[in-house]
């Protein structure tokens, strides 16, 4: 057994992890990560103290299924190209994916990268670089050039400050000339409420960042285009979940505050706007 011990937004990582090790036990599971599920049972840590809800659990899940169906699209009809994950955690991506012609480069913190190498190995198509995101000189180990670029944030931009998202953002564009930017975002109001979580009191995460309008983004830097929300509580996913689940995602959706409180955000940055990726 691995003990592993994490501080504030780091420890977050472990939520996700425990989200996809669950699901993939399921009979009609969202997504099977059989790797999450490997790690978590070589983790030496109480799970239990995360007190994560199913809800959480099964959002998490439909958050990366979804994340996932976007990239490997992407990557379709042979765009070769590079993928960056930002905040990879111990996330499997580069194998849900299974693409061998792209070139992933998966970033979080050293201390991160040190638990992640127990359990994944740097090859000819896969790299991991350890550094904090809103560090400047990473993005210099990454290949400019490219024709085709993605960067994915997963449960990262809501731990950073506005100012950093968007230095952040501008810097790989700045390195890369034009990419493809897919992340999860709250809402404001969200960010200001999701504090009480029972995992993030837990973990005493700091959450920084919330946006309403998707085109806040486009003001920041010319070339920034908004392609599209895509919602937790309206895909194909949630006919997966069992009846009460269900109805109670269909409900939710319903509403505006509550299918924006937690959402995929999509764009293209640098270059001209991109048509989406149906």
């Amino acid at each position: 057994m691995n003990k592993i011990v994490l501080t504030k937004e780091k420890e977050t990582l472990l939520i996700p992890l425990l989200g996809k090790a669950k699901e993939s036990e399921k009979q009609n599971p969202i997504l099977v990560d059989k790797k999450a599920a490997e790690i978590a049972s070589q983790i030496d840590y109480d799970f239990r103290s995360l007190k994560v809800p199913e809800k959480t659990n099964i959002m998490m899940c439909i958050r990366a299924k979804l994340i996932d169906d976007y990239v490997r699209d992407f990557f379709l009809k042979g765009r070769e190209g590079i993928a960056l994950h930002l905040g990879c955690g111990l996330d499997s991506r580069y194998d849900r994916i299974a693409n061998g012609g792209v070139d992933w480069y998966d970033v979080d913190f050293e201390e991160v990268m040190d638990i992640r190498r127990l359990f994944y190995s740097e090859a000819d198509k896969y790299h991991m670089i350890a550094s904090s995101v809103t560090e400047p000189g990473w993005t210099e180990k990454i290949p400019a050039g490219r024709e085709q670029c993605i960067v994915i944030a997963e449960g990262l931009f809501m731990y950073l400050k506005e100012e950093e998202v968007k230095e952040l953002i501008i810097r790989l564009k700045e390195r890369f000339g034009s990419y493809t930017l897919v992340f999860d975002a709250f809402s404001t109001l969200t960010a200001k409420r999701v504090k009480s979580h029972p995992s993030l009191k837990k973990t005493a995460a700091d959450i920084c960042w919330g946006i309403d309008s998707p085109e806040e983004i486009t003001k920041w830097a010319e070339g920034i285009h908004f392609i599209e929300e895509r919602y937790f509580t309206y895909n194909e996913e949630i006919k997966k979940l069992s009846t009460g689940t269900r109805f109670m995602f269909k409900m939710a959706g319903l509403f505006e505050t509550a299918r924006k409180a937690h959402r995929i955000l999509i764009y293209s940055v640098g270059g001209a706007p991109c048509i989406n990726i149906i």
